[in-house]
């Protein structure tokens, strides 16, 4: 299997290789080449530069390290060439089994206009919205859909190329630069207008499609804490969603996967307001939050879509029944005190946590190298428990555990996120993030617990501490110093 990917999803799938017996390559760019999926790899091979143009993005090298490894299938992971139907497609005319949808249904759902259009067809409900537009239809468009509006990519993915438009005073303005910025990350400059609902909430359903004709949904998530329309925080089940609303929305993303004759691992995404639900897009990939769901069903998705694409057939007979609550909180290198601007930097150390109910996807290691190249994920801990209180009770001493030194990251906002009483309840939306820019000044500052924690860790290394010294001493002085700073 060549693992076509980097950081912790490449390490997901090195792993899910493993277990089923199968030999992971890796590829690396030169940033890369210490990187952890490098190290649990059975070989590894070398790109030729960090932009990801000329690696990770880089066809024709991917395609070529295959075929001189002589591996069998090609795990994209998500991101990058995840859901491009040329690199789909490419990889089929080589012989390599692609771990994902068919070139063509690839091609259908990176059209997010077009696919609006098939779903809709089969009974499922979408926002008022456009197909690809030109410059000049902009206006008259707009009035049709209503504002508030979003300018979406047609080519588009993991939010980019998204603006919000709440007047017609600012649509041709956010038009050039959503084409500008869909051109430049997909190669795409079409964009189309989809009725914005402020106060909603963004739940997605996990599918589960083979080439039998089988599609599951197994449950669905939560992912409404955003900012620029990127996930932070996401759990499962959503809480408070009434059990006719779920039914509905399961039932309708499996329409909508039928409509498009999906397979292999995908998420339909809806929004919700009003006790109603509105289709979004088809993610056909596996997403960044597959793991809450893995928690409460009991399922590898990453092993599924291997024997997908092995057998046509997956392993799942029936949807089991959902078990506890499982969160998950992304662990990003961006200052969250700054506008989450990126923070590059090389991690000096690192303390991950554990214990029961805790499960951490990583590729954090000391001396990691963080660049302006790649997305800023560096980390995800997801926390199950029997219920949504004991789920967050671990992912707060989870949290706390956590140190990561040498740069910042955005573990003082998820703790702040798991003290908020709009969270606590449930009742959190896409708007959530204005919380936080809201908040009182200085109730979590810079040097938040974890980083005091880390600090502390250091120091101690550094003096070399007898083992004779308190159990705790160093953690229990950087809770007091964090406190008192927050």
């Amino acid at each position: 299997m060549l693992v076509a990917n980097r950081g912790e999803i490449a390490v997901r799938v090195i792993r899910a290789c493993r277990d089923l017996g199968l030999r992971a390559v890796a590829v690396h760019s030169p940033a890369d080449r210490s990187a952890l999926h490098v190290a649990l790899a059975d070989e590894a091979h070398p790109l030729p530069g960090d932009p990801p143009a000329d690696g990770y993005l880089n066809i024709p090298v991917l395609i070529a390290i295959g075929r001189s490894a002589g591996v069998d299938a090609v795990h994209p992971g998500y991101g990058f060439l995840a859901e491009n139907p040329d690199f789909a497609r490419a990889c089929e005319q080589g012989g390599l089994a692609f771990v994902g949808p068919p070139s063509d249904v690839l091609a259908v759902c990176g059209d997010k206009a077009r696919t609006r259009e098939r779903v809709a067809a089969a009974g499922v409900p979408v926002l008022a919205g456009t197909g690809p537009l030109a410059d000049t239809e902009l206006s008259a468009a707009a009035e049709g859909v209503g504002f508030p509006l979003l300018i979406k990519a047609a080519g588009g993915g993991g939010g980019k190329g998204i603006h919000l438009v709440r007047g017609a005073g600012d649509l041709h303005e956010a038009a050039r630069i959503a084409r500008g910025e869909a051109k430049a990350a997909f190669g795409d400059e079409r964009i189309y207008l989809e009725r914005w609902l402020p106060g909603a909430r963004h739940v997605e359903v996990q599918v589960l499609a083979d080439r039998t004709g089988r599609v599951l949904a197994l449950g669905e998530r939560d992912c409404s804490v955003q900012r620029r329309h990127q996930k932070l925080i996401e759990e499962t089940p959503a809480p408070g969603l009434p059990p006719a609303l779920r039914t509905r929305m399961q039932e309708a993303a499996v329409a909508a996967a039928v409509a498009i004759g999906y397979v292999g691992a995908g998420t339909v995404e809806f929004l919700v307001s009003g006790g109603e639900f509105y289709f979004l897009e088809v993610n056909a990939r596996l997403q960044v939050e597959h793991t809450v769901t893995e928690l409460v069903t009991g399922i590898d998705l990453v092993a599924e879509q291997l024997r997908i694409a092995r057998d046509g057939a997956m392993g799942v007979r029936d949807v089991p029944v959902p078990r506890g609550h499982a969160i998950e909180c992304r662990i990003s290198a961006e200052d969250p005190h700054d506008g989450f601007l990126p923070s590059l930097g090389r991690v000096e150390e690192v303390l991950e946590p554990g214990g029961p109910g805790v499960r951490v996807d990583s590729s954090l290691i000391p001396g990691l190298l963080v660049t302006r190249h790649y997305d800023p994920l560096l980390a995800k801990v997801i926390t199950w428990g029997p219920s949504r209180e004991t789920a967050l009770a671990r992912m707060r001493r989870a949290l706390e555990e956590m140190a990561v030194a040498g740069i910042a990251t955005t573990i003082p906002f998820h703790l702040w996120a798991l003290a908020d009483p709009e969270f606590l309840a449930g009742r959190h939306t896409t708007g959530f993030i204005a919380r936080w820019e809201a908040r009182p000044q200085g109730r979590y500052g810079r040097v938040a617990i974890v980083a005091v924690a880390a600090a502390a860790y250091l120091e101690a290394q550094e003096m070399r501490v007898p083992e004779a010294a308190p159990p705790g001493r160093w953690l229990r002085a950087a809770r007091e110093e964090g406190l008192r700073d927050g």
